[in-house]
């Protein structure tokens, strides 16, 4: 092995998604591995590797390590000569990983320190004035150790300075490090606000049923010692039971004063997580609710801090009022693996993979008595304990819902298959089930109780459980029944996709909605309907797209076919699906770079597949302004093969002339679009 690439990854599956495309795409003539080193990520990172990328080494963290353990984990799995670190928002446009390869075979790794400045508390800059160890601006030589030590010096800090933030630049995603405190004994008399308190906790509580309401829920909060450089917004991931693993997201604006509020529209309680940079932020909302936070960042940072981890503690990470306030601090310092993930999942595959679906069972179910005896023996209230139990029985519902894919992805990493032979494998090899294999999910009846909204993966569990094969009948048969909060999420959530994806509801689907048992979700499906066909009327009467048709031409002339309609302008090609996430997000990020350029007469042509439904295509591109063509599934295969398209977004650049002069898969950002736009145009 020649190289072994290693990314740390927490949250940003999007971005995951286009860096590890970006280097299948550009890297050639080198042989390499990919490593993901996944801190304790929320969201849906894992499960996009493990479907796209099953090749990619995955190592699973239970918590967020921070960026140099990770790293370090990383090391212990390469089998490279050389280890090339990449951060998961970086996009490879070239072979980039041949030419450091080539360039190590002759030097060693290098280390460089510049442009760093010193912002005290009062506003005043200290810019760096040397290293002693290192020379800024020039190559530093990492010794044959891998360890090395030097000091950066800065100007005199006068004596009322309390605290220091450190950053590489003054320019946007500089490294940055907030709140350096100068004195511990002023840190430490430092008051918090008088919300912040910890509830006393009713040890023989008992875990409310959640109530079934279509209404508004409000998140409100504040964040400590905020700094408006550090992010004017956030965003809020709803992991909604009924809406899907897929997570809808808010993006909440930043006060000031660090303060911030939303409301959301639910049909029941809600676990919803806040992204903050120094931060994964988990709390409940319920409908009709009042859910308030104070986030402590001083404390939330130090418990990340490697050197900091035993020091006197500065409070809470987090403080909760309002709904469920003592039961949401409980579970904020829970330290119990309730949902199987201790395991780092290389360690898991190389213990699984070539086992039966048997063997993987008993794997998984050996484990659950320990893990209950730890929640029986832990200090919670009963409330916190049954909800715990209730986590368990979801884990362990998903992870046998995954056999077949788990003893796959684990035989595919462990035995380091291509690409060829994974395909080969996946796809052709059959996982045999038992009869009777899922009997054991008549253990975890309490996913089919309300008490189980409250867990924080039940919509993930959902989401698993769609892998079974004829999932429906099977929990029918297992749980005894086709009734309970359990099935009536999973209708749900077919109804409601169905709707996002510019499908009102029909008569019979209408009439289906009076079989719910309860009315809110009858109540929000409704609702939306009613939203989705206020908005396709309102896309009717919308310019400034145009649908086209390809005509009859053969598929070696599809393309050319394509753009000969537009000969003499420079074009930007765009390969997407309505369903990507990538592609939804880039299109509305260039919406000002093409206003911005309006009178260049560049044309933007998109072309999808029939991958994208056609009621939801045609909705969505009334909001993208450009040349639309959608192509048959024969028409886009080949596409795909004669221009090596390993996934979407891909953006070609055509210049007047027809010849294609840049060609990326993923993103590039807004900048290299422009910057390519231009260069085609200046030819």
């Amino acid at each position: 092995m020649d190289v072994s690439i290693i990314i740390v990854n927490y949250n940003t599956c999007d971005l995951l998604k286009q860096c590890i495309q970006s280097i299948i795409t550009n890297t050639r003539e080198v042989v390499y591995e990919i490593i993901v080193i996944d801190n304790d990520s929320h969201d849906e990172s894992c499960q996009m590797l493990k479907n796209d990328f099953p090749t990619v080494k995955l190592i699973r963290s239970n918590i967020n390590l921070g960026f140099g353990k990770a790293n370090n984990l990383g090391i212990k799995q390469a089998s490279g000569k050389y280890l090339f670190f990449l951060n998961s928002d970086t996009i490879l446009c070239n072979n980039a990983i041949k030419n450091f390869f080539e360039f190590s075979i002759s030097y060693t790794d290098k280390l460089g320190a510049t442009g760093t400045i010193l912002k005290d508390n009062n506003g005043m800059l200290y810019p760096i004035r040397k290293g002693v160890g290192i020379t800024l601006d020039k190559e530093f030589w990492m010794p044959e150790s891998g360890e090395a030590e030097f000091q950066l010096l800065f100007p005199p800090i006068p004596e009322n300075v309390t605290s220091l933030d450190f950053s590489e630049g003054d320019f946007d995603g500089a490294y940055k490090i907030w709140g350096i405190q100068l004195d511990k004994d002023t840190f430490y008399k430092q008051k918090l606000p008088k919300e912040a308190v910890v509830h006393k906790i009713n040890k023989k509580a008992i875990l409310p049923t959640p109530k079934l309401v279509y209404g508004t829920a409000t998140l409100k909060g504040k964040i400590l010692d905020y700094q408006k450089e550090m992010m004017q917004q956030m965003k809020m991931h709803i992991e909604s039971p009924a809406l899907n693993v897929h997570n809808e997201q808010n993006i909440i604006k930043i006060k000031e004063d660090g303060t911030f509020q939303a409301e959301v529209k639910v049909a029941s309680v809600t676990s919803v997580a806040l992204e903050l940079p120094f931060g994964w932020i988990e709390c409940l909302i319920a409908p009709n609710e009042e859910t308030s936070l104070i986030i402590n960042t001083k404390e939330l940072c130090r418990r990340q801090a490697h050197l900091q981890k035993k020091d006197k503690t500065y409070g809470e990470p987090v403080y909760f009022n309002g709904y469920l306030a003592s039961l949401q601090q409980e579970l904020a310092s829970v330290d119990i693996d309730i949902v199987l993930k201790r395991v780092y999942y290389m360690d898991m595959y190389n213990d699984i993979a070539g086992k039966s679906a048997d063997e993987y069972k008993a794997y998984v179910l050996e484990r659950l008595p320990y893990i209950r005896k730890e929640i029986a023996q832990s200090p919670y209230s009963n409330a916190c304990k049954e909800l715990l139990n209730i986590q368990v029985d979801l884990a362990a519902t998903g992870k046998i819902a995954m056999t077949e894919r788990e003893l796959k992805s684990a035989y595919i990493a462990v035995n380091k298959l291509n690409k060829e032979q994974t395909d080969d494998y996946f796809y052709n090899t059959r996982i045999d089930i038992p009869t009777g294999y899922y009997d054991i999910l008549k253990e975890f009846t309490s996913i089919n109780t309300l008490k189980a909204l409250y867990g924080k993966y039940y919509a993930s569990t959902i989401y698993l459980i769609s892998f079974l094969p004829n999932s429906l009948d099977v929990l029918k048969e297992t749980l005894g029944t086709g009734q309970g909060p359990l099935f009536d999420n999973i209708k749900f959530n077919k109804l409601y996709q169905s709707i996002k994806d510019f499908t009102p509801l029909t008569a019979e689907q209408n009439a289906e909605l009076k079989t719910f048992s309860s009315p809110a979700y009858a109540e929000m499906l409704t609702q939306t309907n009613k939203e989705i066909i206020k908005k396709i009327e309102l896309n009717k009467r919308k310019t400034g797209f145009t649908v086209n048709e390809t005509g009859q031409v053969s598929n070696e002339d599809l393309f050319p076919s394509i753009i000969s309609k537009f000969r003499g302008h420079t074009l930007l090609v765009d390969f997407w699906a309505t369903w990507c996430g990538p592609c939804r997000t880039a299109n509305k990020a260039i919406t000002p770079m093409k206003e911005e350029l309006k009178d260049k007469g560049i044309i933007y042509l998109y072309i999808t597949g029939e991958t994208s439904p056609k009621g939801t295509w045609e909705n969505m591109i009334t909001d993208i302004h450009g040349e639309h063509f959608r192509v048959t599934n024969e028409q886009w295969s080949f596409l795909m093969s004669s221009f090596n398209i390993r996934g979407v977004p891909t953006y070609f650049i055509v210049d007047p002339e027809g010849n294609i002069t840049f060609k990326q898969t993923g993103f590039p950002g807004v900048d290299t679009m422009k910057k390519e736009l231009m260069k085609a145009l200046n030819k």
